[in-house]
């Protein structure tokens, strides 16, 4: 894990965290949508942030007129195994 993104007890920092669940279900929406702005996001953190790599997976739940409903998952990967260590939601408005 790069020094800089770390916290106090060694750890990838929630903010980034957050920023790469945030950021996955963005590019998920805008592959279906086109442009999209955040309106909320929820992240819930299973377990310390811990390895080599991360790995953000995300999907579109449901793509309305002005709304796009997005989920996803962070996986830490520490010597080639694989921990999920959060989930999260986002709600994404189509700007108009």
């Amino acid at each position: 894990m790069a020094s800089g993104a770390g916290q106090y007890s060694g750890f990838l920092h929630a903010a980034v965290v957050a920023g790469m669940i945030d950021t996955a279900c963005g590019f998920a929406a805008a592959t279906v949508v086109g442009q999209v702005l955040a309106a909320q996001c929820s992240v819930n953190f299973l377990s310390p942030a811990v390895g080599d790599e991360f790995v953000a997976r995300a999907a579109v739940v449901k793509a309305g007129k002005r709304q796009v409903f997005t989920t996803a998952e962070l996986c830490a990967v520490r010597d080639g195994v694989s921990k999920l260590v959060a989930t999260g939601t986002t709600l994404l408005a189509i700007p108009s």
